[in-house]
């Protein structure tokens, strides 16, 4: 959708796996530090199979999203009538790229299910899906005023540079380093849609950008610098919170195991002075 909205609800949508990444990927961390392997193995497993139908979820979402509003497709490629030409291919280009995070989410399922698809090509599709995003956006805004086309091709490089990460992660397996590296970047995508849909498409009537200015491209070259570091503000943060919430969780349990252990220690001794009164009664 070539609107405000076509742009807002993809951004949601990076937003929240983001926000998702960074929390999960921290808990995973502390989680191996704190040599609960198994447990948390098991557990992890099961809310990666919960992320792949979110994922699915989000991509059938995006697809009817993008065919059937009243101004979409409707399913429609090309028009073979008086007016023969193509039907909405920015559309079109919008709903392939759901479809490849739609396969992502089937490749999560199929990889932490019982149906243990090889490991790493939950990735390895993650890297693909985001390598077609950023090929369809590369040959998005061809012919585009000025600012349109600097505005996207800032996009790209979140959206490389995340299937670059995510394409390590393959052979990275559990790098805390690169999945919150990941998060970050899904977090930039999310928040640069959203600001592509407020510049291009101003909401409620607010008045139009002057799209062959100068200085707006060199604002919104900066502008991008601000949102990536708040992503990784956001990210930090996340991670710090699972950190201190580990850390207090961990405090709680030693303090409860320390008291339990004087209360055995004196309970022994109370048993063994009953014990010594017996002998001397009899």
């Amino acid at each position: 959708m070539a609107n405000f909205k076509g742009h807002a609800l993809p951004g949601s949508f990076f937003i929240i796996f983001g926000l998702w990444w960074s929390v999960k990927y921290s808990l995973k961390y502390h989680s191996r530090k704190l040599n609960r392997n198994d447990q948390a193995h098991h557990s992890f497993k099961h809310l990666d199979v919960i992320e792949g139908a979110v994922k699915v979820a989000f991509a059938i979402i995006g697809i009817l999203a993008e065919q059937f509003v009243p101004d979409g497709p409707h399913l429609h490629l090309y028009h073979y009538g008086e007016e023969h030409g193509w039907v909405k291919l920015m559309n079109w280009q919008h709903a392939t790229m759901y479809l490849f995070f739609g396969f992502t989410g089937v490749m999560d399922i199929l990889t932490y299910s019982p149906a243990k698809a090889p490991v790493g090509l939950d990735r390895l599709m993650l890297a693909v899906a985001l390598f077609v995003e950023g090929f369809l956006f590369y040959f998005h805004v061809s012919n585009r005023p000025m600012l349109d086309q600097h505005i996207h091709s800032l996009l790209l490089t979140a959206i490389f540079g995340g299937a670059a990460s995510t394409l390590m992660e393959v052979f990275l397996r559990d790098n805390v380093i690169l999945e919150l590296f990941r998060a970050s970047l899904s977090l930039q995508q999310g928040t640069w849609l959203w600001q592509i849909g407020f510049v291009l498409f101003p909401p409620w009537g607010r008045p139009e950008w002057n799209e062959e200015d100068h200085h707006n491209m060199m604002f919104i070259t900066m502008c991008f610098c601000w949102h990536y570091a708040t992503a990784i503000l956001i990210t930090a943060i996340n991670y710090t919170l699972v950190h201190c919430c580990i850390q207090s969780h961990q405090r709680n349990d030693g303090q409860t195991e320390f008291r339990l252990g004087i209360r055995k220690k004196n309970h022994d001794k109370s048993a063994h002075a009953t014990l010594l009164n017996e002998s001397d009664e009899e």
